[in-house]
């Protein structure tokens, strides 16, 4: 345990990027502020502790960033300093850098680090707590798949630009009498697909937890041209799988912690749907969109609430811990629960059925 006042602190964000990173960041910067605590940036992810690539913070630095998408440190969702890729005898092999990493710690006089990510992330920083290393994790991803808190700060953002997408597509759709399939993010988790489904207006949601039978997909496009609905609105989660299938995978990443990168169904759907129907069909892969743009004020404020948060942690020497959640209030769980398992829909939660319910077909 770190005995004495916390002087200097170190902050980076890891895994992809996310609206309200800067706002998480200007937080930190502000409030450590408040208890004379000063902020050194932690460029690239964990490859900046790595290769001791460092930004003094500065108040001035963060003025203007809290309506700004991205992060200022730059991120990565490589270079995980347990698994770290080098060259040993003209072979790449993987290493175990921690040393190093403490070393600039070290050499850099930081008391402790805070470490801004999604389940990949967290996990490094988990293993940094084992040995040794005063570490404070906030939890990011607009997946919103951490189940140790009520939501992640990126997720509504990007709720909200699927949402104004299947209102675009919804108006296409109706000119042109088409079947519009409109694939977003998530991994593994279908919070982004079930609430901009039912946000929309979708007539068929496809999640990761509901393996989709295609002729039930097919039933209700048919249903709906037979009842004079010549337009069809179909959003599917990139990790959907048709039962007893599979989840299709766009690449494989080398050397990244979550080497598979997901995507691919949507066209899958939408072949088949054509086929299935003989209805003219266009798929929309949303993509990084999702990532990109300014916060939405929900997510600038639960942000803000992290930020602050994790110092509060910090100065209170609760090392180990995650910020989270727990409606209203912030609160904080350790970080070996923060990552045990994924927070994923129930495929008989209220909301699911509430979609069932109102005629939306999921695939089963």
């Amino acid at each position: 345990m770190l005995s004495g006042k916390i002087k200097k602190i170190g902050v980076l964000t890891g895994g992809g990027d996310c609206p309200g990173l800067n706002a998480v960041i200007r937080a930190i910067v502000k409030t450590a502020a408040s208890y004379s605590i000063s902020v050194v940036g932690i460029l690239d992810g964990f490859g900046g502790l790595i290769h001791n690539q460092t930004w003094k913070l500065t108040e001035k630095d963060v003025m203007g960033i809290l309506p700004r998408g991205g992060t200022i440190l730059g991120t990565t969702n490589r270079d995980d300093p347990f698994n770290y890729p080098v060259i040993q005898d003209g072979k790449k092999v993987l290493a175990d850098v921690s040393s190093q990493v403490k070393n600039n710690l070290h050499q850099n006089e930081l008391d402790a680090l805070i470490v801004i990510g999604g389940d990949g992330t967290l996990k490094i920083a988990l293993g940094f707590h084992q040995i040794g290393v005063p570490v404070i994790g906030v939890p990011k991803t607009i997946d919103n798949d951490l189940s140790a808190t009520d939501q992640t700060f990126g997720f509504d953002t990007a709720l909200t630009t699927a949402t104004e997408a299947i209102d675009k597509l919804h108006t296409t759709a109706e000119s042109h009498h088409r079947v519009m399939v409109l694939e977003v993010m998530g991994r593994y988790a279908g919070w982004i697909a079930l609430q901009s489904g039912l946000a929309g207006g979708a007539d068929v949601i496809l999640l990761p937890e509901i393996p989709f039978q295609m002729s039930k997909v097919i039933g209700k496009i048919k249903e709906r041209r037979d009842h004079g609905k010549k337009f069809s609105i179909i959003v599917v989660a990139e990790g959907a799988m048709p039962l007893g299938g599979h989840m299709v995978v766009q690449k494989h990443i080398e050397d990244s912690p979550d080497p598979v990168r997901l995507g691919g169904i949507g066209n899958l759907v939408g072949v088949q749907v054509e086929e299935g129907t003989g209805m003219e069909t266009r798929v929309t892969v949303l993509g990084h969109l999702q990532r990109g743009g300014s916060p939405t004020a929900f997510d600038r404020i639960l942000a803000t609430r992290y930020g602050n948060g994790a110092i509060h942690l910090l100065n209170s020497k609760k090392f180990g811990e995650m910020v989270c959640l727990r409606t209203p209030d912030i609160k904080s769980v350790p970080l070996s629960e923060a990552v045990g398992e994924l927070r994923q829909v129930s495929p008989e939660g209220q909301m699911v059925k509430t979609a069932e319910q109102i005629g939306i077909c999921l695939g089963r």
